[in-house]
């Protein structure tokens, strides 16, 4: 493999977006990738998007750009209504990919871009960069070297400002479940990746869900919208060996104390994590360690969590960095460390049954 991989970004613009703000300049800072190529939305988008960020190729068909002999790795970035069509055109071009989270707009139409996927023997790779923080991989360690002694229970609470009652032009289509980017799909679906990666995986929950802020007022035209996916939304089941876990996510909520509060409990201490910011995914919570028979002492992730992340990034596209050392370290050494589409169904069918646990109030066996 080559010491630098050329990547292609599917969804790239100068107007914005989570390409702009996180894709872009991880890669930037990272001295493994070169970005070589983008897709945009028009020729005028591709022209404006290529003076802005001084990148020299622009295509508007996702294929032409896979297949460009010097792209390593295309990055699907566009919304997740809009995954299955890139997916479809980047295949061919046998490239690896690296998908965004949430992957496509639902457990169906996932399920049929892995089987074209596998079928065709491509690498893959999934965006649940929650795993990848250095504070949830040093939790995971040290729940794994007994620090805590066995775990008992986990409560996980946050809150998110989307899904309340505003929403403007760049947001408006996280109000409709129908284009697969919900309350449901995207923080609950980052932070329980993480929770799971850290404690081990659920096997039993039960959910409740509500749209408690059904009607949503247009920022710039004032029109009022109709919200059709929830944004109140409470877990609360097994994890794999017994562990009992808590998990509510609060939608259209700027909490007056802390945003994310997680708790583990363990039967020698607890291991606390707490920050002003809700979503896991790009979150660095502060964390405190408490014995059984002492007060709550801050604790670092050491250094070698951070790995070669410049510090200077801020905590966006520092979360995405990390996400891709291990997307290079996979593709050189033919490690597993990021997961896949496998996984990505997977955790699309989780966000499935937490969807029809609302619904219904029956438990779901995973």
């Amino acid at each position: 493999m080559a010491e630098r991989l050329g990547v292609g970004i599917v969804g790239l613009s100068a107007q914005g977006g989570w390409a702009a703000r996180s894709h872009l300049p991880a890669l930037r800072g990272l001295e493994q990738f070169e970005v070589r190529g983008f897709t945009g939305s028009s020729p005028e988008s591709v022209r404006v998007t290529a003076d802005h960020y001084g990148i020299d190729r622009g295509f508007t068909d996702p294929g032409e750009l896979a297949r460009q002999e010097d792209i390593d790795l295309v990055v699907v970035t566009v919304k997740a209504r809009a995954h299955a069509e890139q997916l479809k055109s980047i295949l061919p071009a046998g490239k690896p990919v690296f998908c965004e989270w949430p992957f496509c707009r639902d457990v169906t139409e996932a399920r049929d871009i892995l089987a074209l996927f596998e079928a065709a023997g491509a690498r893959t790779a999934i965006g649940l960069q929650a795993r990848h923080s250095p504070q949830v991989r040093f939790v995971r360690d040290l729940v794994a070297e007994g620090e805590i002694g066995g775990i008992l229970s986990t409560t996980l609470v946050t809150s998110i400002p989307y899904w309340g009652s505003t929403a403007g032009s760049r947001d408006a289509y996280l109000l409709d479940g129908a284009n697969g980017s919900t309350l449901v799909s995207i923080p609950v679906g980052h932070t329980l990746d993480g929770l799971e990666f850290a404690l081990g995986e659920i096997t039993q929950l039960s959910a409740t869900t509500a749209v408690r802020q059904p009607h949503v007022v247009h920022r710039e035209t004032h029109e009022t919208l109709l919200k059709t996916t929830p944004d109140q939304v409470a877990i609360h089941g097994l994890l794999r060996g017994g562990i009992v876990f808590s998990f509510h996510c609060r939608g259209g909520v700027n909490s007056r104390t802390s945003a994310f509060f997680w708790e583990i409990n363990g039967t020698r201490g607890d291991i606390t994590l707490r920050s002003p910011c809700g979503e896991l995914q790009y979150n660095e919570p502060e964390i405190l360690l408490t014995r059984a028979d002492g007060a709550p002492k801050p604790v670092a992730a050491p250094a070698r969590y951070r790995g070669a992340v410049p510090d200077a990034l801020g905590p966006e596209p520092r979360s995405v960095a990390h996400t891709y050392l291990r997307v290079f370290d996979d593709l050189a050494t033919g490690s597993c460390l990021v997961p896949d589409f496998s996984r990505a169904v997977r955790h699309r069918e989780l966000i499935d049954m937490i969807e029809r646990a609302g619904r219904t109030g029956a438990c779901q066996s995973v």
